[in-house]
């Protein structure tokens, strides 16, 4: 059994397409790390190469709708492994038929492809519902999150339109980098650039050095009390005081409760902290 070993990254995928077709191979495909198959008589090494993954996605765009390259893009950033193998026969399945199949859920490749994205983006909702805020001194807002998959860069912009009067720094502690919103200056902008290219540059994923000596406990994701702002304290106690009170204990149903808000998310949350 010929076996491709691949860096984990979805150019290393691409790129494994690409060889497989060049050597008119059917691989499997594992990522570096994971445990070899028991008959692995033939292992190949997949050496990325920026060039053939481009190669390859430019091929994918001739055969498939942008939603359909969306859901690809989408399913990758939900880090699974067991995503590697069906991720790659469904492209290869692309080039082999020369049609879109992403409407074909009789396909196991492709129906696990469109259920792993589907996943991510119900994630994705989550992360905009569950995050809160935390304000310090110098008017920064702080969100810190540990979603199951790679979600943020898909919520940045649902954060820069809601807050786009105040900077803000959501950073996700699993994954240890997160986005900081630095609000426009108040001036007026040059009106020469396009709004959309204005509003991108005010966005910058940033990553710490040494994360203990944040500000923030990445466990809970609460301000130093040093940094933390007085009236934030305030607001904070008050909507736990509201969520206490709105609370009917008659028809509490802890099993709906943690259906709708699982218990994963409560560590970073406000009312549950």
């Amino acid at each position: 059994m010929t076996t491709y070993i691949f860096d984990n990254t979805l150019d290393g995928l691409l790129t494994a397409v690409f060889d497989s077709f060049a050597l008119h191979q059917q691989p499997q495909l594992l990522a570096e790390g994971e445990q070899l198959p028991l008959f692995a008589d033939d292992l190949q090494h997949v050496t990325t190469d920026e060039e053939k993954a481009a190669r390859v996605w430019k091929g994918l765009e001739k055969h498939l709708s942008r939603e359909a390259l969306r859901i690809i893009s989408i399913s990758w950033m939900s880090e699974e492994r067991t995503l590697n193998q069906p991720l790659f026969n469904y492209i290869c399945k692309v080039f082999q038929t020369g049609k879109d199949l992403s409407h074909n859920a009789s396909d196991p490749d492709v129906l696990f492809v469109r259920n792993t994205c589907r996943r991510v983006l119900h994630e994705e909702q989550r992360m905009k519902q569950f995050i809160r805020f935390q304000k310090a001194k110098d008017g920064t807002y702080l969100a810190v999150v540990a979603p199951d998959h790679n979600v943020l860069p898909l919520i940045i912009d649902h954060f820069q339109d809601r807050f786009g009067d105040q900077p803000w720094l959501i950073y996700d502690a699993r994954r240890h980098y997160g986005y900081y919103y630095d609000c426009p200056s108040p001036t007026l902008p040059d009106a020469s650039l396009p709004s959309t290219k204005k509003d991108k540059d005010a966005v910058v994923r940033i990553t710490f050095e040494d994360e203990s000596a944040v500000p923030f406990d990445l466990t809970n994701g609460k301000l130093d009390a040093a940094v933390l702002s007085t009236d934030d304290q305030l607001f904070q106690n008050l909507w736990r005081t509201y969520f206490k009170a709105i609370c009917i204990r008659e028809r509490i149903n802890p099993r709906k409760q943690l259906n709708d808000m699982p218990h994963r998310y409560w560590r970073y949350m406000t009312e549950k902290n």
